[in-house]
Parts: C-alpha cells; structure tokens; sequence
C-alpha cells in the first residue's frame, strides 16, 4: 500500500487519517502479518472495537428513531444490520477489498472479494477511526459510509 493508495481511500470514505498506522492495520489481514519479515500489527484487535462501536451506535440509532419498538425488536433490527452479510454489502460499496493487504495464499483464493474479510476489513477500520478521532467522528463515519441516509433506521 502506498500514499496514494491511502489517500484514495480517505477520499473514498470522506475522512483522513492523521495516524495513517492505524489505516494501514485495519487493512491488514492477519496472513499478510505471518508472511512479513518484522512484527506486523493486524486487523482484528481494531475489528473488536468497531464492531462494539457499530454495535452501540446501531442500537443508539434504532432506539431514537424507533420509539415503540419493544427491546426484542429493536434487538433483531440491530442484528439484521450489522451481520457478516449487510457488512460486506457495505465494505463491497467502499470498496475496502481493493486495499486489503492479504498474504500470497489469500490473495490466490481472492480474499479481497471474500465476505468476512470484507466484513472485518469495515469494523477494523471503524475501530481505527475511533481511535484516530472520537465517538462523534467516528458516529458520522457509520452514519455516511456504513447507513447512509437511503437507509430508516
């Protein structure tokens, strides 16, 4: 991955990234790691903070634009919008796979067209902007590029 490459990428999403470390993880998938030479920092401990993030500002939403939904229902709209498969649907649109840093046999079996990866790649990089920001950017960043305003919560 290149400059370049990141800045289209922060075009892309509409945020730039004042630790670009943090980007270059969130895009790099745990073989690219194992095949470097040095210690490389891989996506998955960023995966577990977006993913808790997405999870909380998804419930956030629901909860204010859905005032009589009971919690049983506002439960299964959370999880029916931040599954593997509405993820990747998501990350295809972003156009995450195109940046991820796979390892030889990854890149062979197409990991950058493969749903979990994509999946991950989104909620790694969520993670990244929370850290390289705050809850509120990183509250828009889902909001514009995960749930745009085509999507009623």
């Amino acid at each position: 991955m290149t400059e370049d490459n990141f800045e289209a990428l922060e075009k892309k999403i509409n945020y730039r990234f004042k630790d670009k470390t943090l980007l270059k993880n969130a895009l790099t998938h745990k073989t690219y790691a194992f095949e470097s030479r040095s210690p490389i920092e891989y996506n998955e401990r960023l995966e577990l903070i977006g993913d808790s993030i997405l999870g909380f500002i998804v419930a956030e939403q629901l909860y204010k634009t859905n005032k009589y939904f009971s919690e049983g229902e506002l439960t299964r709209r959370r999880a029916s919008l931040v599954n593997n498969d509405s993820l990747a649907e998501k990350a295809k649109d972003t156009g995450i796979g195109k940046f991820l840093l796979l390892g030889k046999g990854e890149q062979k079996q197409n990991g950058d067209k493969n749903p979990t990866n994509l999946a991950n790649a989104l909620e790694a990089l969520i993670g990244a902007v929370y850290l390289d920001s705050d809850m509120d950017n990183v509250r828009k960043f889902i909001l514009k590029n995960v749930f745009d305003e085509r999507y009623e919560f």
